[in-house]
């Protein structure tokens, strides 16, 4: 193997090979392969129909292929349960989709911090006894803009405060490989700049894979695309390949995405 090989599957975290997923006589991923390099902002398009949410529920073990082969860190997790692929560092915002609602930012990050540092046995003793747990709760609160609502019910916030809590919480499980599933969908245009900066200072050792549809996002946070269409790999390559790309401007003529 030459030294260019060599780096490149030392440069690899998460490696997807020959995906299939049938469902009965419907073919939803066909023969997707996908490879997340270590630190990479890796984005994840298509038009709706086109296999994405398959391809992720494969990723992260909610599915498991009917063809093909999953590897994170040199290790085969095809057939591994999805919270044995968080514990090895994978983690998806989706998973995390019901917040506590009468518990603060607060509270929530310290028990999901206490859990990951494998202390949440002594979940009896008072918030602020273990100082490591609420040290890194404090960072986190810091990091996701979420220390002036910190101790507010998380029911009465903001949309795009939830949305940033489940980003955090997803942080505090300290991932190597990060998993947003359209982590702007629903929020308001007047909380979304709050959200999309946050996005964009993310730990630059956190491997990122985002699936999303807003466009402005996908080419202000992705160094690299991949494209899929009904449940194919369309093309993969560096923003200016994927927005100069005829086949791409074609699958997303009159659907509104006009950027691409």
């Amino acid at each position: 193997m030459s030294n260019d090989n060599k780096n490149n599957v030392n440069d690899t975290v998460l490696s997807a090979t020959g995906l299939v997923m049938r469902f009965g006589g419907i073919t939803a991923t066909n023969n997707v392969s996908l490879n997340l390099r270590r630190g990479a902002r890796h984005a994840l398009i298509g038009p709706n129909g086109a296999g994405k949410t398959t391809l992720i529920n494969l990723l992260t073990g909610v599915l498991t292929p009917t063809e093909g082969s999953i590897v994170l860190e040199g290790e085969d997790i095809t057939r591994l349960a999805p919270h044995k692929r968080v514990a090895r560092g994978m983690v998806r915002t989706f998973q995390i989709n019901q917040l506590f609602d009468s518990m603060t930012p607060l509270e929530t990050l310290a028990l999901v911090v206490s859990h990951h540092l494998g202390v949440s046995k002594d979940w009896w003793r008072p918030l602020g006894a273990s100082k490591q747990v609420t040290e890194r709760a404090g960072r986190l609160l810091e990091q996701f803009r979420l220390a002036d609502v910190a101790g507010q019910q998380t029911k009465h916030l903001a949309y795009g405060k939830r949305r940033l809590l489940e980003i955090a919480i997803a942080l505090a499980c300290e991932p190597r490989v990060l998993l947003l599933d359209e982590p702007v969908a629903g929020v308001p245009a007047g909380e979304r700049e709050e959200l999309l900066e946050t996005v964009a200072a993310l730990p630059a050792d956190v491997s990122v894979l985002l699936i999303e549809h807003d466009m402005d996002l996908v080419f202000s946070f992705a160094d690299r695309m991949t494209v899929l269409v009904n449940g194919t790999l369309l093309t993969e390559g560096d923003p200016d390949t994927i927005a100069n790309d005829p086949k791409v401007k074609e699958v997303y003529l009159g659907h509104g995405e006009a950027h691409v």
